[in-house]
Order: structure tokens, then C-alpha cells, then sequence
């Protein structure tokens, strides 16, 4: 707290803003994960049909796919149920990060089946064999991909707005596994119509090479949410505006500071006041800012540290 009043300097003051994670949010972003696990196991038996139907090489690559597919829908399941679990003694700012460990353990269970793909495909190169009963395997294959299309689009929507990486992450999993289906069953009836063999195992090492790819982005993005990786510019500018505009009575703000953490954006910043300024005084500009960045970025946990004039930089947040 601010100790003192008029003609005092004031202390360090902390005011953090932790609002709770709400149950609504919890409850519709299990209900999403628990669904995306059961789309995932018939997408699965449908391209494992579709494989041991056709023995085609680049069908089982997207078999071998979705197989991360399930695993992947189980660890966002567990991953956003931890990620719920209130702040405690050993875990004070919450467990919002289990999200970005599933996505980084889903990355890399994708670089695996990539790895899968490609040896498959090399073995089907060096042995060919022609492909049986084709058009029913096709067909199951693309009613699988039409039931990845609809559910990846409820996940990446529900990731943008409830601001989940599990679910994010999930989605854009799914949605690459939607493009690399569609490629495959393209050039699975190029090999029926052509005769060609080895367009099958080719087919599959470009699909792996894609699925590659993929899996590495999603580390990358997701290490950076485990290292405290800043919001995008425009957001962090954003909350900069506000801090100007709503800290009127003080003089600057410096040191400001955000990170995401699942749904929640971290904020803290240092907050300089006239050394004159009473407790009182310096709450209230407290509450006008944290007000007006809680009503415009929901979902955001803040931390203004007050300091008198004497400490002021020069630097940061001017206030208007």
C-alpha cells in the first residue's frame, strides 16, 4: 500500500487485477475438446479403412495422421482441464501454460508421423503394389475429410474466441490434415486413372514433407508462449493507448510489459504519480485504468506498481 499524504512521497504500491477464470468458458471449451476426440477416433477407423481397403501408401499416411489426430484431441482435452485449475501455494499465477505444452507435445507427435510417412513411402517405392478396390477406399477417405473440415472450423473459431492455444492449435492441426486428405485422394485418382505406380509413394513423401512443416510451426509458436513471448504488436499498442489516455491525473507510465498465457494476457506496468499524490488518489487512477483495460481486453490480469515523481524516466507511456 501507499503509505502517507499530502507533502509525503509515497511508497511502492501493487494492485493487481486476477479476475477468475470463468466456469462458462471451462465448461464450453471441454465440451468442444471431448467433441473433437470423438470426431477423431471415426475419422480414424474411416482412413484406416480406406488403407487396409486400397493399401495405398499415401492413404496410409493420412491414416497415420489422424492417429495424431486422436492423441492430440486427448492431450487438449487434459491439457485445457489443468489449464482451468484455480491458482494455488505452488502455482500462483495459474496453470494457463498445460495449454501450450499439449501444443508443443502435439507438434511433435505430428514430426513422428512425418518421420512414419516417409519410411512408409520408401518402402512402398522400393515394392510397389497395384491398389485394390480404390474408388470405396477413396470414398471413405473423403467422407473423413469432409468430417475434419466441419470440426476444424468449430475449433479454430472457438480458439480465437476464447483465446485457447489447446483448441487453436488442434484446429490448425486438423485443418492441415483437411489439406493434405484432399491432396492425396487428388493424386490417389491420378494413380488410378494414369496406371502410374510410383506417383502413390511419391505422393505420400509430399505429404510427409507438409506434415513436417506443419508440426515444426506449431512448436515454434508454442515454445514461444512458453517463454512469455510478447502479444502481437497492435495488441500491446493498444493497451499503451488506453494506459495514456485513462491515467490522467498521473504523469507517465514506463516499464510496460505483456505476455499471454492461454486466455489470459499479463500485464504490468510502473505507474508515476506526483510525490504529493495521496493513497487515495493514486487508487483511483488505479481503478480508471484497470477498468478501461478489463472492458476493452477481457481476460487480461494486471499489475500497476505506483512510484512518486522522483522515479519518473522520461521514457514509456506519456499520459495525455
Amino acid at each position: 500500500m501507499i503509505r502517507g499524504g499530502v507533502g509525503a512521497p509515497p511508497t511502492f504500491c501493487y494492485r493487481v487485477s486476477n479476475p477468475a477464470q470463468g466456469t462458462d468458458r471451462v465448461g464450453q471449451t471441454g465440451r468442444i475438446a471431448a467433441g473433437s476426440i470423438a470426431v477423431s477416433v471415426v475419422v480414424l477407423g474411416l482412413k484406416l479403412a480406406a488403407w487396409q481397403l486400397t493399401g495405398s501408401a499415401a492413404l496410409f499416411s493420412d491414416a497415420a495422421e489422424s492417429v495424431v489426430n486422436v492423441a492430440a484431441a486427448l492431450l487438449a482435452f487434459f491439457a485445457l482441464r489443468v489449464s482451468a485449475r484455480p491458482a494455488d501455494a505452488n502455482h500462483p499465477y495459474g496453470h494457463h501454460k498445460a495449454e501450450f505444452l499439449s501444443a508443443v507435445t502435439e507438434g511433435v507427435l505430428i514430426v513422428i508421423a512425418a518421420l512414419e510417412i516417409m519410411r512408409e513411402a520408401w518402402q512402398a517405392y522400393l515394392h510397389p503394389t497395384p491398389l485394390e478396390t480404390p474408388l470405396l477406399g477413396m470414398a471413405l477417405n473423403g467422407v473423413a475429410t469432409l468430417m475434419n473440415l466441419g470440426y476444424a472450423l468449430v475449433l479454430i473459431r472457438a480458439g480465437k474466441r476464447m483465446r485457447s492455444p489447446a483448441l487453436a492449435g488442434d484446429g490448425r492441426h486438423l485443418m492441415a490434415d483437411v489439406v493434405t486428405s484432399s491432396g492425396i485422394l487428388f493424386g490417389v485418382t491420378l494413380v488410378v486413372v494414369s496406371g502410374v505406380g510410383w506417383l502413390d509413394p511419391l505422393l505420400a513423401a509430399l505429404t510427409a514433407v507438409y506434415i513436417l512443416v506443419s508440426g515444426t510451426f506449431l512448436i515454434r509458436e508454442s515454445v514461444g508462449g512458453l517463454m512469455d513471448a510478447a502479444p502481437a504488436l497492435e495488441v500491446v499498442e493498444h493497451a499503451r493507448r488506453l494506459v495514456a489516455e485513462y491515467a490522467e491525473g498521473a504523469i507517465e507510465a514506463h516499464d510496460l510489459r505483456m505476455r499471454h498465457a492461454g486466455p489470459s494476457t499479463f500485464l504490468e506496468f510502473h505507474l508515476v504519480v506526483p510525490g504529493a499524490m495521496t493513497v487515495a488518489d493514486a487508487h483511483v487512477i488505479c481503478d480508471r485504468v484497470e477498468a478501461a483495460l478489463k472492458g476493452e481486453m477481457p481476460g487480461m490480469l494486471i499489475s500497476i506498481h505506483v512510484e512518486p515523481e522522483s522515479k519518473a524516466k522520461h521514457r514509456g507511456v506519456p499520459v495525455l
